[in-house]
């Protein structure tokens, strides 16, 4: 049987990526990200507020993105997969941990500090960039072409009203 294991985030930064790079020339970018939610109190009404962090972590090219674009409280929308791990604290406690390793990576919101005019559209929205693992493309993709006429089934005069 087939398993999934994908993680789709959308935050802000709480620091600026930390880059390494391992022996055999790996890059690794860490950063932290965090998610809120709110909700009312059912006893006070009051608007209450629940901020979770997450730890991402970003390799090879897309750890060299992250850490060229991705700044302390930007948003961005990473999508990757659960990877747990166990370490020992320096007292001797066992202690798990949960990353996220990144495969996707979007920078949201305005270019604000990146030396460029905002890339807004003429709506007002920020125009999401996408990043993905593999390297950058220099062009812009081809227009699409516009599909090929279907051949005529026998079943063009039938309604589309399918219960399911």
């Amino acid at each position: 049987m087939a398993s999934v294991n994908k993680v789709i985030l959308i935050g802000n930064c709480g620091r600026d990526p930390e880059i390494r790079y391992l022996p055999s020339g790996q890059a690794v970018a860490n950063v932290s990200v965090a998610t809120s939610t709110r909700r009312k109190d059912k006893n006070t009404g009051e608007s209450i507020e629940d901020t979770q962090w997450h730890r991402v972590t970003f390799y090879d090219r897309l750890a060299e993105i992250a850490g060229e674009y991705v700044k302390k409280g930007r948003p961005i929308y990473v999508e990757g997969r659960l990877k747990y791990g166990k370490y020992t604290d320096q007292s001797g406690v066992e202690k798990n941990t949960v990353d996220i390793v990144a495969t996707e990576l979007q920078l949201l919101g305005g270019r604000e500090g990146m030396g460029g005019p905002s890339d807004a559209d003429e709506g007002g929205a920020p125009a999401p960039r996408r990043m993905p693992a593999a390297a950058p493309r220099a062009a812009a993709p081809a227009p699409r072409q516009a599909p090929a006429p279907r051949p005529a089934s026998g079943f063009d005069d039938m309604d589309d009203d399918i219960p399911f």
